[in-house]
């Protein structure tokens, strides 16, 4: 059995990435497969055990306890979890030499430096560890037009387009697989001159069990005119996922329809989300829920009608497709990478017309025709994402044979 080291330094703050969810699933999926041992934060922990029902078998190293700063989302605080993250990571790494050079697999999280300097390290104790490494979105050029750092933010995306740089040049030139989201994505790592490096679009997955234990019993089903919200967003408060352009568009709405819109998430805006729901006095059109996962967050999506993923930049984003598991169609902006990450079950609406958007999702909930197609089309997608079977094949292209035979 192939021992496989999973490194996820970089989990942190009260919210789950996209990187997050996957490092996770796949612990969940292959620890019957794979001998893991993850080496993990406490968040990292907090999150993996609120996202299983039953403890897998892995073993665990707890790199940090939780880091705390009043300014946790600031430049500053950002920069000093970086900092001691990185260095929390080599350290165990270093501390844990054996388990490196017994281990034939490790999987960086992402491309953040806690998660990708520490499987550098590894390679360096051991040359023949095979390094799987995750990169799911690549910064912006700080000076493009289309970059979602705006005013103030503008400095975050430049330190991250900066920081992202040797990130990308060593993962392109030193990993033996690199996981990304979605198939754009794959060209910006194929190199002719370099054809170990072996590339593979997983997008994620979702947990479809829930989903269809619910409406094959049909006797439980909330009728559409019963349930509580409208319209369901769930992911990180961030400037990129178009939160802030969503009170927009919900303000939009309400000024035609009175409708009630629910936040699953945290981050960095959440303050801003909040003073900018009270200022357009739409606390009774908009509740804000934080952080949920598993039983929890599915209520919500059985109380729902439709998912809103107003992104403005990404690279996909598996929790729109959460939601369509249980038959709620999706509403998002006509991004690049969500063409190919979501051509079913999903209204794309022009970059980045707000009325739109508001006009789309009004129209939705009043055409019960179309609605009900768009479920449908919507659920028969998300069954395809089954993490179960993701993860199988993740697990035959990479870890059941060295020799990989996908083509780009």
């Amino acid at each position: 059995m192939n021992r496989v080291i999973i490194i996820a330094n970089n989990t942190y703050g009260k919210m789950m990435s996209g990187g997050d969810r996957i490092w996770i699933e796949l612990t969940k999926n292959l620890a019957e497969k794979l001998n893991i041992v993850l080496f993990t934060s406490e968040e990292g922990l907090l999150l993996l055990n609120k996202s299983q029902e039953t403890k897998v078998n892995i073993s665990i190293i707890k790199t940090d306890t939780e880091f705390k700063d009043n300014n946790l989302y600031s430049i500053l605080g950002l920069i000093k979890m970086q900092i001691r993250r990185t260095y929390k990571g080599i350290k165990y790494i270093s501390a844990n030499m054996g388990i490196i050079k017994n281990s034939d697999f490790i999987y960086s999280s992402s491309d953040f430096y806690p998660d990708f300097l520490s499987a550098i390290f590894a390679k360096i104790i051991n040359k023949k560890i095979k390094w799987i490494a995750g990169f799911y979105l690549f910064a912006t050029f700080p000076l493009s037009k289309n970059t979602p750092y705006k005013g103030i933010n503008r400095v975050k995306g430049i330190l991250y387009w900066f920081m992202q740089l040797p990130s990308y040049f060593i993962i392109k030139r030193f990993a033996d697989y690199v996981f990304v989201t979605s198939e754009p994505d794959i060209k910006r790592f194929y190199s002719k001159k370099n054809n170990i490096l072996k590339i593979l679009a997983i997008k994620g997955g979702i947990d479809i069990s829930e989903s269809e234990k619910y409406l094959k019993s049909n006797d439980s089903v909330i009728p559409l005119d019963r349930r509580e919200y409208d319209a369901c967003f769930v992911g990180r408060f961030h400037v990129q996922k178009g939160c802030l352009e969503l009170i927009d568009i919900w303000s939009n709405v309400n000024k035609k329809k009175k409708l009630k819109l629910v936040l699953i998430g945290d981050g960095e805006l959440k303050h801003e989300i909040e003073n900018k729901v009270a200022k357009l006095s739409m606390q009774s059109q908009i509740e804000i829920l934080g952080f949920l996962d598993g039983k929890d967050k599915y209520e919500i999506f059985k109380q729902s009608k439709l998912m809103v993923h107003p992104a403005i930049y990404d690279s996909g984003g598996m929790a729109m497709a959460e939601g369509m598991a249980f038959g709620l169609p999706g509403i998002s902006f006509d991004l690049e990478a969500l063409k190919s990450y979501y051509p079913k079950g999903v209204i794309k609406i022009p970059c980045f017309d707000i009325e739109a958007f508001a006009n789309a999702i009004i129209s939705l909930l009043e055409n019960e025709k179309f609605y009900k197609e768009l479920s449908k089309e919507a659920y028969e997608y998300a069954k395809t994402w089954d993490w179960s079977e993701r993860a199988n094949y993740i697990y035959k292209q990479v870890f059941e044979k060295y020799d990989f035979q996908e083509t780009y």
